[in-house]
Parts: C-alpha cells; sequence; structure tokens
C-alpha cells in the first residue's frame, strides 16, 4: 500500500506549488507521514531541493520569479538524481503558461506529469476550449495522447478522472473510483501530485508504486463519500489520508 510505505519512509517533499494550495498540500502530506516544504526563493531552491527527497512543481499561480526557481531547482534535483513532477496547472489558459511549461519541460527532466485532459491536450497540441484553471471542454484520445507525451519527453504521464489512466509511454494502467465532489473542492489534485512526488521516493517500480496511490486515492474518496457537506469533504480527505497510511487493513473511517 503506497500511503502505508510513504509513512514507513517519511520523506522530504520540496514543492513550489501555488499559494491557493499550499496549506491542503502541506497538511496532506503531514497526514501521510511525509515532511513537505515549500520554499521558492530563488537563493536557496538549490540548497533546498539537495536535501528532499522528490521535488514537486506545480505552475497554479506561476509567476516569472517563481518560474526561474522552479527551473534552478529543477536541475538541480536532476543532477542529484532526485525525482521531479510536473503539476501544469492550467496551461492551456494562457500563452505565459504554454511557454513556461514548454520551458520546463526543454531544460528540467521530469519524470511525471500529472495533469487532467484539458491539461494535457494543451501539452499535447490538441484543440481544447480551456476554462481557467480548470479542464475545460474538448475531445481527446487520453490513452494516444498521453502515451505520445510520455514517449516525447521519456517520463510517466498520469491523467486524473474518474478512470485515472497511467503510462510510461508504451504500458497502459487504468485506476476507477474515487467522488465527483473531489473536483468540487479546491487542491485534491494537486495534493495527488505532491503525494505522488513521495511515491517517486520510494523503493522499487516507480509505476506499481504509482498505481498503488492512485488506487490508494481513489479509497481515500470513497471513505468519505457519504458526507455530503462540501465544506467539511476537504476535512474528510485528511483524516483519510491519515487512516490509510497508517494501516494495511482499515481503509474507511
Amino acid at each position: 500500500m503506497a500511503l502505508y510505505k510513504i509513512r514507513q519512509k517519511n520523506p522530504l517533499v520540496h514543492c513550489i506549488t501555488n499559494y491557493v494550495v499550499a496549506n491542503f498540500t502541506a497538511n496532506g502530506l503531514l497526514a501521510i507521514g511525509a515532511s513537505p516544504v515549500m520554499a521558492d526563493e530563488v537563493e536557496e531552491v538549490e540548497e533546498m531541493v539537495s536535501i528532499a527527497n522528490a521535488f514537486l512543481i506545480n505552475i497554479g499561480t506561476l509567476n516569472t520569479r517563481t518560474l526561474e526557481s522552479m527551473i534552478k531547482a529543477g536541475k538541480k534535483a536532476n543532477e542529484l538524481n532526485i525525482p521531479v513532477v510536473l503539476d501544469p496547472v492550467g496551461v492551456g489558459a494562457t500563452s505565459f503558461r504554454k511557454q513556461a511549461v514548454a520551458k520546463i519541460l526543454e531544460e528540467v527532466d521530469i519524470q511525471l506529469i500529472r495533469c487532467n485532459p484539458g491539461e494535457l491536450a494543451a501539452i499535447a497540441g490538441v484543440s481544447w476550449q480551456a476554462k481557467g484553471v480548470d479542464s475545460g471542454e474538448g475531445e481527446i484520445d487520453v490513452q494516444a495522447a498521453a502515451k505520445e507525451v510520455a514517449s516525447k519527453y521519456n517520463c510517466m504521464v498520469i491523467v486524473t478522472g474518474p478512470s485515472d489512466y497511467l503510462t510510461d509511454g508504451e504500458s497502459d494502467h487504468w485506476i476507477s473510483g474515487g467522488h465527483v465532489l473531489m473536483t468540487q473542492v479546491t487542491g485534491t489534485g494537486c495534493l495527488l501530485s505532491a503525494i505522488c512526488a513521495a511515491t517517486l521516493s520510494l523503493e522499487g517500480d516507480p509505476i506499481s508504486n504509482l498505481k498503488a496511490t492512485l488506487s490508494d486515492y481513489k479509497r481515500v474518496a470513497d471513505g468519505v463519500s457519504f458526507q455530503l457537506l462540501l465544506g467539511s469533504f476537504q476535512e474528510n480527505i485528511l483524516n483519510q489520508l491519515h487512516l490509510i497510511s497508517r494501516s494495511v487493513a482499515k481503509w474507511t473511517l
């Protein structure tokens, strides 16, 4: 069970993420026994990432200063063989975001891209109507596009939705489950990206570990699906993460 293994390892996850989700991401990582750090000052990111077990780049509230920090930290992580995860939040919404992600992918060796179908479409160059940082609307062959992106950038790709899809450019893995309220609470996808970064710090086959993480995260949503009040849903996500990571036997509150 991936969340249980993360708790046993207690990895330090360096996140250069967006200010909308920073608190929820940090609490989510703490709930599974990981250690979060949210340093984004360009003068310290190389030093900080050097002591981390994994590094997350999340462009949700991107600006020119943090873009420089992301690339600088990413290059340092590459030097030290520290896994790097890219969450290209709303990449199709503006030219600035598209150019920033292209620059990151060109200059940093990304191990995993975790995205939604709209973000995948933007990276793959497929026509799509973005809606801010939400997925938006369009049609895409998720499996074919994800494999193409994975092969182009020599990385793994996770596309989340009612069924999550994971590929390394060759293999196909679908993980079903979850709850629609996960899409109505900000930060749940961003937190998953951070947890995937923690997962890549584990020993063993990365694909198998990520499959287990995606399955665990679906169980998190399933475990709190009885809670109909949206304001309580986020709180119960943290509770469920904490429970699942502490036990390989119990899955629901």
